[in-house]
Order: C-alpha cells, then sequence, then structure tokens
C-alpha cells in the first residue's frame, strides 16, 4: 500500500516532499496545536483537517480541538467577521463583547492542558483570540493566523481584538494588504488546497455525470458554478443578475449555486432564503444547499461546470477559486483580495467589479472554448506551483524554525515565506 506521503510526493514532487522531511527532523520533538471555531464548513476546517494529518505523517506531533460557543457568541464573532471585512455598523453590543471574553476564558479552562502542552499553538481567527489573556506567563508560542480580509477593519473592532493578538509571538496573513500593524513578526501565508482530498482527488467520469441526473441539469448545455457559503460577502445576488444579463445572449445557460453553512456563521439561513427569493423559481437556477461532508458533490459539480464564478466583494483568499483551477476551469472572480493572487487577468481567468462585468466575460467564454482549456491549463499549473498544501506546511515549518531561534536573531519584519 502506498504511503501518505508517497502519494503526496506523486502529486506535488519528490523536491519538496525531501525539503519538509528534512524540516520535519528539525521540528521532530516539537508539539503542535490548532485551535479554531469549527470542524466542518469552510475553508480553514478543510485545510486544518488535511494539515493535522500531513505533519503527523511526516513526524511532527500535530493536534487540532474546536472551541465551544453559545449563539451569543457566535453572533458577536460573526459581528466581528463583517467589521473587519469592512461593513459600516457592524460593531457588537457591550453584552456581545462580554460574551465573547467569557466563552474564551471558559475555553481556556477546558483546553489548558493542551495548550500548555504544545510547543506552538497556531489560533486561528478572531473567535478563539481572547484565549491567549489567561496564560501570561506560557513559556510555548502562540501564532494568531488571520484568513479573512482585514485590510480595512472597523477600529472599534479591531481596536478590541488587537489588544489580545499585541500578545501573541507572531502572526499570519494572507495577503501583505491585509496586515495591520502589531509589535512582533508578521508572515504572509497564502492557504493551500488538499490535492488528495475528497474535494480534489480526480474522480471517475460516471461520477461527475451522475450530478446531472441528481440536480437536473442538462449535460448539453453551458454550466456556470458557484460554490460558496450564502454570504453576503460572496454576493449570491450579484451571481443571480449576472447570469440573466448573460442568458439574454446565451439562452441555453444554466446556473449552480452550491453551498451550505457553517457552525459558527448564523446568518447562512438568512441569506439563503433572499437567494431562493432573487431566483424567482428560474427552472435554469439550481440552488443546493448541501451537508457541509459533501465534498465528492462539490468536486463532480466544479468538474462538470463549463465556468467557474466566485464574484466575492471581500474574500480572505478563495479557496473555491483555487479548486476550480486545480480542476481546469476559468475562473471569473471579484477583484478584492485573495482573488487576485489566484485569477491572472486574461491568462487564468478574469477579474470583475459587477454584475454586468461578469456577464460581459461569461458571454465571451462561452463563446471561446479554446480560450477555456487554455485558461484551465494554465490555472492548473498555477495551483501546482503555489497553492497545494505541501508548500502551506514548508511555509508552517519555516515559520516554527524561525521561532525557534533566540530573539535577538529575527528581524520584527513583514516575512514573505508563501506563493512567489
Amino acid at each position: 500500500m502506498v504511503s501518505l506521503i508517497d502519494q503526496y510526493k506523486k502529486i506535488a514532487g519528490e523536491e519538496i516532499i525531501y525539503e519538509l522531511m528534512q524540516m520535519a527532523k528539525v521540528l521532530k520533538d516539537v508539539h503542535v496545536l490548532h485551535i479554531n471555531s469549527t470542524k466542518t464548513g469552510g475553508g480553514v476546517a478543510e485545510i486544518l483537517m488535511s494539515m493535522t494529518r500531513l505533519m503527523s505523517s511526516l513526524g511532527v506531533k500535530t493536534s487540532w480541538e474546536v472551541i465551544q460557543g453559545s449563539p451569543e457568541f457566535f453572533e458577536c464573532t460573526k459581528h466581528f467577521h463583517n467589521a473587519i471585512q469592512g461593513l459600516k455598523h457592524e460593531n457588537p453590543t457591550p453584552q456581545l463583547y462580554r460574551s465573547y471574553e467569557q466563552i474564551n476564558i471558559e475555553n481556556a479552562g477546558r483546553l489548558r492542558s493542551q495548550l500548555e502542552a504544545a510547543d506552538f499553538v497556531f489560533i486561528h481567527d478572531p473567535q478563539p483570540a481572547a484565549m491567549i489573556q489567561q496564560f501570561p506567563n506560557r513559556k510555548n508560542k502562540w501564532i494568531w493566523r488571520c484568513h479573512i480580509d482585514a485590510s480595512r477593519p472597523s477600529r472599534e473592532v479591531w481596536k478590541f481584538l488587537s489588544n489580545y493578538v499585541k500578545k501573541y509571538d507572531a502572526s499570519i496573513f494572507s495577503l501583505d494588504n491585509f496586515v495591520q500593524p502589531l509589535p512582533h513578526p508578521i508572515y504572509l501565508v497564502p492557504p493551500s488546497i488538499d490535492p488528495l482530498s475528497d474535494k480534489n482527488i480526480g474522480l471517475k467520469q460516471e461520477e461527475i455525470e451522475a450530478v446531472f441526473s441528481s440536480y437536473q441539469l442538462d449535460p448539453m448545455r453551458p454550466i456556470a458554478l458557484q460554490v460558496s457559503r450564502f454570504d453576503y460577502f460572496k454576493d449570491p445576488i450579484g451571481v443571480i443578475l449576472a447570469y440573466r444579463l448573460a442568458k439574454k445572449y446565451q439562452h441555453g445557460l444554466q446556473l449552480v449555486l452550491a453551498g451550505g453553512g457553517a457552525p459558527d456563521d448564523p446568518e447562512g439561513e438568512h441569506v439563503l432564503n433572499q437567494v431562493k427569493l432573487a431566483a424567482e423559481q428560474d427552472p435554469d437556477i439550481h440552488i443546493l444547499s448541501l451537508p457541509s461532508d459533501s465534498h465528492r458533490t462539490i468536486n463532480a459539480l466544479q468538474r462538470a461546470s463549463t465556468i467557474i464564478l466566485q464574484k466575492s466583494i471581500k474574500e480572505g483568499f478563495g479557496l473555491t477559486v483555487t479548486e476550480a483551477l486545480w480542476k481546469h476551469k476559468p475562473v471569473i472572480g471579484g477583484n478584492c483580495g485573495g482573488i487576485r493572487l489566484q485569477v491572472i487577468n486574461y491568462h487564468t481567468g478574469y477579474l470583475v467589479d459587477t454584475p454586468e462585468g461578469a456577464a460581459e466575460r461569461l458571454r465571451f467564454l462561452l463563446q471561446a472554448p479554446g480560450i477555456i482549456q487554455e485558461m484551465g491549463e494554465k490555472g492548473h499549473r498555477f495551483v501546482h506551483e503555489n497553492f497545494l498544501i505541501t508548500r502551506q506546511i514548508r511555509d508552517y515549518f519555516t515559520l516554527m524554525i524561525s521561532l525557534m531561534q533566540p530573539s535577538s536573531l529575527r528581524r520584527i519584519e513583514i516575512q514573505k515565506i508563501g506563493a512567489s
């Protein structure tokens, strides 16, 4: 039976696997702990699932824990998420702030033994960020990992949150323009996909074809697909408008909006209901609210589609873009955040600012199958070179080895160790 390491070697290449194995020797005695707010739903959980497995296979003891929270707590952190990404009037009430702090105190107590035993603690996003307050005399290294677009945060929310983030030993952001001033080393590490996960592994043709009958799709007509949580920042209403504009000229076009919710996102159901209303029972708009473990279904939908959309108005990175490019699909993406790092205009897809712009690019690509194929090939190569989980683990290993050095040998600056 082929080992997990050998499976990655076949896809990512022998060179990077050799680098990981050499770095893992330096880290063989350390324990790494990841903390986030959910085991399912969203890219962070998917990354941590793969990262924990592969890092452990390389010989670096790695574990993953999830915090527990009340509805009031997750209401507060949803406000955080929206406010950090620039939405006005999203500041939590004093009661919600108190709930946030109390839940972090409770989780710090519940996870104290794991947090004290680990050599490196990676805290993901705002939800568990305040737990560090309960460990003033810690001997280990704590790293805060921000997965969202923090380029223009609400001053009130960032001031509150940064009082905790400042206590960390380092921070990680996905892009340089997301970075906020902090008194410790800052690293730029873009996220990644796992080519061996159910979401991205190669599928047999019959499994891909099965989605047509499962969701009443016509295989003889083009399909535009957007995969994402039902979230205002993903602009699903704008996607429907773009589809309607494009369909005036491409009468056979079908649109699929596929996604689901996450336990830490209380707004999802409300957005889903608005999307259904906007669809106006159009038989060619297929709204799929899928369970969080529908990875192979999403994989098959992406492979069955003609063009992928990700018309976000804010995006920390956009792993659905990475997934689409990996599957040789051109992407029409919102001109924001981490999408800009992946969609190279006229090469791997198109960046757009409006539904009208998305519709124009849809019309053009649907009439140019040769360009669809060329963009798909470029996109696949681009992901292979920059956005696989092996590269992200190499970046994390580099970060940890750096933090193991005496502070006098480290410069406090932004260190870009991610994709070139």
